[in-house]
C-alpha cells in the first residue's frame, strides 16, 4: 500500500471510536473537506497538521503511516524502568471480564438524583486488557463532564478490577476504577471512582454493565451524559442498586 492509503486506512481505524468525522475535524479544527481527502487516501497533511493529528489521536508519526496490515508491536520501545514498571501492572491474573462495550455509571456528590452515564470499550489481547471510556460527550461546552476521554489499561488484583487511566483531553489527568462483580445473579461490576469533578477530585460509586443489545460504538457515545434516576429510559437494574446504595 502507498503512504497516502495507509494513511486512509489508520485514519478511518482512529475515527471509528469517537462519535462522528464532523465531531474529529472540529476538535482538531481542520476543514471537513481537507480531512476527507485524506480518508480518502488522496493526499497527506503537511508536517504541522500530521503533528496536529497525531497529537489528538495520540500516536506516533509512523504509526499515522504505519501499514496497517502489519501488527503493531505491543510495547513499543519502552525505555527500561517503564518497561519494568508495565511488566508489573499487566502480569497474571489477568481481569475476569470481556471484550466488549461497557456502560459505565457515577454518581454525582451531592446530586443523588442524577448519574454519569459514560461508554468504556474494553479490548482483550491475550491476556492483556485495554480500555477507552468517553463521558460526557453530550455535555454543554466549557462543562468538565465534556471532557472525558480516558484510555489506559486494565488489571486483576485480590478479585478486584482497576481500570487506570489518563485523560486524552486537554486537562490530561489521572483516573482509577476499581471494581468487582456484584454479588447478585446479574453479570454488574460495582465498586468506587477517582475521577475529575467540576468541583475538583472525587471518589464516587460506579456501576458497570455490558451492553447486550449490540449498540453501534458511536450510537454508544451519544449516550454518554448526564441522566436523571428517574428517566425511564434508564437501565432499571442500575436505578435500583443506586437506590441500594450498592453503586
Amino acid at each position: 500500500m502507498s503512504i497516502r492509503e495507509n494513511l486512509a486506512a489508520n485514519l478511518r481505524r482512529l475515527c471509528k471510536d469517537h462519535a462522528s468525522v464532523s465531531a474529529v475535524c472540529r476538535e482538531l479544527g481542520i476543514n471537513r473537506t481537507q480531512f476527507e481527502r485524506y480518508l480518502q487516501g488522496q493526499t497527506v497533511p503537511n508536517k504541522a497538521t500530521a503533528a496536529l493529528i497525531c497529537d489528538y489521536f495520540r500516536i506516533n508519526e509512523p504509526e499515522l503511516y504505519r501499514d496497517p496490515g502489519v501488527a503493531e508491536p505491543r510495547v513499543r520501545g519502552l525505555p527500561p524502568m517503564s518497561e519494568g514498571l508495565f511488566n508489573q501492572m499487566i502480569r497474571p491474573p489477568s481481569p475476569s471480564i470481556a471484550g466488549g462495550t461497557y456502560f459505565t455509571y457515577f454518581s454525582i456528590p451531592a446530586r443523588p438524583d442524577l448519574l454519569m452515564r459514560s461508554v468504556t470499550f474494553v479490548r482483550r489481547q491475550a491476556e492483556l486488557v485495554t480500555f477507552r471510556r468517553v463521558n460526557g460527550w453530550s455535555e454543554h461546552r466549557g462543562s468538565t463532564w465534556a471532557r472525558g476521554n480516558h484510555y489506559g489499561v486494565a488489571i486483576s488484583r485480590l478479585n478486584w478490577i482497576y481500570f487506570s487511566g489518563i485523560n486524552r483531553r486537554q486537562t490530561g489527568e489521572p483516573s482509577l476504577i476499581s471494581v468487582q462483580w456484584a454479588p447478585i445473579f446479574e453479570p454488574v461490576l460495582i465498586g468506587k471512582a477517582m475521577l475529575l469533578t467540576e468541583a475538583g477530585p472525587a471518589f464516587v460509586s460506579v456501576i458497570m454493565r455490558r451492553d447486550t443489545a449490540n449498540i453501534r460504538s458511536r450510537d454508544a457515545i451519544r449516550m454518554a451524559h448526564v441522566i436523571r434516576l428517574d428517566d425511564p429510559g434508564v437501565d432499571q437494574l442500575v436505578v435500583s442498586l443506586t437506590h441500594d446504595g450498592l453503586g
